[in-house]
């Protein structure tokens, strides 16, 4: 966690400051970007130089999505910008704006909103340099909860689809699979006091803290870059990596009406482990993989699976907010 997360916790609260003050000290801390007209009306403008752009919106609730036990303030707007920065990338766009809803307890410090905001100016400095936060709201709720609706543009080429791969095509990854996963395992193994509840002090005394892989839990690092790239080069489809590779290949399988067939080592936690927000991608048979994707298997004729190794099905699991959430962070 980062070294200021006992700092978020203390001095005036959202209520006792009231809406007005709060969002002044927010906003100053978000990455502006270059919108056409930012923050300050009742809506921004945006450019759409070709006139088309992608959006997305996604939603942070505490319990189901992130525990403050387990991460902090700035881990969490890192994390609320990076998976909406991702499924724009996942089209073949650029990020082009953010637009953020907060709901937060009326007990809530306001420097927990403001480390929020840093962790979303660095996830949007590392990841989508130009890109900006155009506008937001602010509310009240017995639960932490964050919406953020993302812009992209798509520089004059069409939307990659997960419907467009066809047979013979080349099936590839960028990105990493398995080390959210294993971070998010071992907070729940380590992370918890005698009762089972997750726990700052169980996390910070199993040295997890400092384990890169809880690290990638708490703050993703999708290659939002290789999304333009494999548009330019002709993918043929892609999807972000939410849940995991099985479950978003399943996905893919489906909207294209083919059977993917994986090849090399992918172990379960590769597999079926989510949050790591890579790309999954298909390419002509022919194209030279951009960026960081490597081949990982090779599209075929639709079968009775949607995903198979060495003639196998694959089971398409992975996350699931329903049928998964058992009351711990996801």
């Amino acid at each position: 966690m980062d070294a200021t997360y006992d700092d978020a916790w203390a001095g005036p609260t959202v209520g006792e400051l009231g809406e007005l003050v709060v969002l002044d000290r927010i906003v100053r801390r978000l990455p502006a970007g270059t919108p056409v007209l930012g923050p300050g009306d009742d809506c921004a403008v945006v450019a759409a130089p070709d006139g088309r752009f992608v959006v997305t919106t996604d939603m942070m609730v505490h319990g189901p999505d992130f525990r403050w036990a387990w991460s902090s303030p700035e881990d969490v707007g890192w994390k609320a910008a990076a998976t909406n920065l991702s499924d724009v990338a996942a089209m073949g766009a650029v990020p082009s704006g953010l637009v953020i809803a907060l709901a937060a307890p009326r007990d809530t410090p306001v420097a927990v909103l403001e480390s929020f905001a840093d962790g979303v100016r660095l996830a949007v400095a590392a990841l989508a340099p130009g890109c900006g936060v155009v506008g937001g709201d602010l509310s009240t709720s017995a639960t932490f909860t964050v919406s953020v609706t993302a812009f992209g543009d798509l520089g004059g080429r069409p939307p990659v689809l997960r419907s467009g791969a066809r047979v013979g095509d080349v099936l590839a990854v960028s990105g990493e699979l398995g080390p959210a996963a294993r971070g998010l395992s071992r907070l729940f193994r380590e992370g918890v006091d005698d009762h089972g509840e997750p726990s700052r002090a169980a996390v910070l005394a199993s040295g997890a803290d400092a384990d890169p892989d809880v690290q990638r839990q708490r703050r993703p690092v999708p290659p939002i870059a290789d999304g333009p790239l494999a548009a330019r080069v002709g993918a043929t489809a892609m999807l972000d990596l939410s849940d995991g590779l099985a479950i978003d290949a399943g996905r893919l399988a489906r909207a294209s009406r083919v059977t993917l067939a994986l090849e090399g080592a992918l172990d379960d936690i590769a597999l079926h482990g989510g949050e790591d927000h890579g790309l999954l991608a298909t390419f002509p048979a022919d194209a030279v993989l951009p960026g960081g994707f490597r081949r990982i298997g090779v599209v075929h004729e639709r079968a009775d699976a949607d995903l198979v190794r060495d003639g196998a099905p694959v089971p398409t699991t992975g996350w699931d907010p329903y049928a998964d959430w058992d009351g711990a962070a996801g």
